[in-house]
């Protein structure tokens, strides 16, 4: 009887033995499944690329969202594709990097320039296969186009007037040179963050140079202002002038005219009656000569000669006008 229950006990005893040695392997299971599934997904965000290697062999993804990979045999590198920076010439302090600011100008000056390239992935498998080397290349090449543009313009230029020529032409020379390279890296913008000439009397001196030229400007300014004041006055002037030259023409155009019609009136009468003609015109010029004279003419004398007798003394018609000239002359 009592035997039975000791069995029972023993065989409870070896089953619960059994459950509590299988919880173990249930949790590494549990535990193997939860890795499995961890690793059989992965997320791109909407400015991230990943490269996705087979055992080894790379394949770019490129579109945002969740993607399936196997576990253990698919491994997952991920890229930003956002723009990032670099420093040329100086460093995270700020601090200028005198090995790659100074540079020597066209007309053999020396000028500090500070340089920011911005550059972003743009081939997520090469990228990823020169991860190690890129960024290097980027800078070397960065650094040899920047000293050899640079060396073609005159210090004037580099501090003033030609920084976006200067700019424009690194990023494109920079662009074809990193397309040629193929390191998945692409060029999206090139600037000067500073220019200054490596002395302080030089310094001053392009200081005194800019304000000359902004006092050009103004003086530029001012001049075409008061050009552009003059001129319509001038314009109208000159269309007066032409104006009153014309009235002029047409007047003595007009004045002549009427000369020449008289002169030809005066001649057909002339041709006509001869002696009459003449005698008038004798006549009309004696009146111009002498306007306040009276005389008689006589023409009975031998030979038709002609006697001119004044009906008063010449004094007297003299008088009056000599009076008004003495007192003219006395004002």
């Amino acid at each position: 009887m009592n035997e039975q229950p000791t069995n029972d006990r023993y065989s409870g005893l070896k089953r619960l033995a059994r459950i509590i040695g299988s919880i173990p392997i249930l949790v590494i299971t549990i535990g193997f499944l939860a890795i499995l599934a961890m690793n059989s997904f992965y997320t791109l965000k909407e400015n991230e690329v990943a490269v996705l290697r087979t055992l080894g062999r790379p394949e770019s993804v490129t579109d945002a969202g969740i993607h399936f990979k196997i576990p253990f045999i698919q491994n997952v590198h991920k890229m930003s594709r956002e723009i990032l920076g670099m420093r040329i010439g100086y460093d995270d302090a700020e601090q200028s990097v005198p090995s790659e600011s100074e540079m020597i100008t066209v007309d053999a000056n020396f000028v500090n320039v500070d340089f920011w390239v911005e550059y972003q992935v743009t081939d997520p498998l090469q990228a990823y296969i020169n991860r190690g080397t890129a960024e290097t290349i980027l800078r070397n090449l960065a650094q040899s186009y920047i000293r050899d543009t640079v060396g073609v313009y005159g210090i004037d230029e580099v501090l003033t007037t030609g920084k976006s020529e200067i700019q424009s032409r690194i990023k494109t020379q920079l662009s074809e040179r990193m397309l040629t390279e193929d390191v998945g890296l692409g060029i999206v913008n090139v600037t000067i963050q500073d220019s200054e000439p490596p002395t302080e009397e030089i310094s001053k001196a392009f200081e005194a140079v800019e304000d000359a030229k902004q006092g050009m400007d103004t003086k530029i300014n001012e001049a075409k202002k008061y050009e552009s004041t003059e001129i319509p006055n001038a314009n109208a002037r000159a269309d007066k002038i032409i104006q009153e030259a014309e009235a002029y023409r047409q007047e003595r155009i007009s004045e002549a005219e009427g000369q020449a019609a008289r002169f030809n009136e005066l001649y057909e009468e002339y041709v006509k009656y001869p002696l009459i003609t003449k005698k008038r015109m004798y006549y009309e010029a004696l009146e111009e000569v002498l306007p306040s004279l009276k005389v008689y003419i006589d023409d009975s004398g031998e030979g038709g000669t002609q006697t001119m007798l004044p009906l008063e003394p010449f004094a007297v018609q003299a008088e009056p006008e000599t009076s008004e000239s003495a007192s003219n002359l006395s004002e």
